[in-house]
């Protein structure tokens, strides 16, 4: 990290933006319409950056193995469609930490495992405007951990993997940063799932948006 990065690489999910309530509530509404009781928030959102998978999987004691996945997976998803941003919102410092971002002329992008339906739906309505790239889960034929969602965005902002910063609150992330060559910062404010962040190999662990655009002022 001795070089000031050319671009910096968001996940969305827990990392931009808190969309665990909305998460958790579409999937809550499925054991509703089935009169079973509501799952406590605070067991659905460390794993919400694992999308369905992650919410129905501890909602329901399932795996994507199951013969009963699929339909929840459709129910959940059509539910999240309906609600995507009723409870949605940046995290506090974010839009502080975009604009250090766009004033040091560096460029920033999105880079998440989220379908591009939901995402282009989701984005404008949180307010992540002027991002320079949106790369999903499914615009590349491998989501993170695989790095070709990370190279897919280099591309589009014609910088070098080298050159950018990819942050995340998932243990993927950094895999996939790391694969990617690029410099990897975990985001300890997000979702974080059942590992802690300081066990990820990342090149930093930034605890908020404030402590990263600290750790960017070093490089203006």
């Amino acid at each position: 990290m001795k070089r000031k990065p050319q671009a910096i690489l968001f996940d969305l999910d827990g990392t931009l933006a808190d969309t665990a309530p909305d998460l958790a509530g579409a999937v809550n509404l499925i054991r509703i319409s089935q009169g079973l009781p509501a799952v406590d928030y605070e067991i659905l959102r460390p794993v919400a950056s694992a999308g369905a998978r992650g919410l129905i999987g501890a909602a329901f004691g399932i795996s994507p193995a199951d013969s009963a996945y699929p339909a929840l997976r459709d129910a959940f998803l059509e539910n999240y469609t309906h609600h995507i941003a009723e409870h949605s919102r940046l995290f506090d410092g974010i839009d502080t930490l975009l604009n250090q971002i766009e004033h040091a002329g560096i460029q920033w992008g999105i880079v998440t495992n989220k379908a591009t339906a939901l995402t282009e739906k989701l984005v404008p309505q949180i307010g992540l405007n002027g991002t320079g790239c949106v790369v999903c889960g499914d615009t590349t034929p491998h989501p993170k951990p695989h790095p070709a969602p990370l190279f897919e965005a280099a591309r589009r902002l014609d910088v070098p993997p080298e050159a950018c910063w990819y942050v995340g609150d998932d243990l993927r992330d950094v895999q996939a940063g790391k694969a990617a060559n690029m410099v990897t910062i975990a985001a300890g404010w997000g979702y974080c799932g059942e590992t802690q962040p300081t066990t990820w190999d990342a090149d930093e662990v930034s605890e908020s948006p404030a402590e990263l655009g600290e750790l960017l002022r070093d490089f203006s």
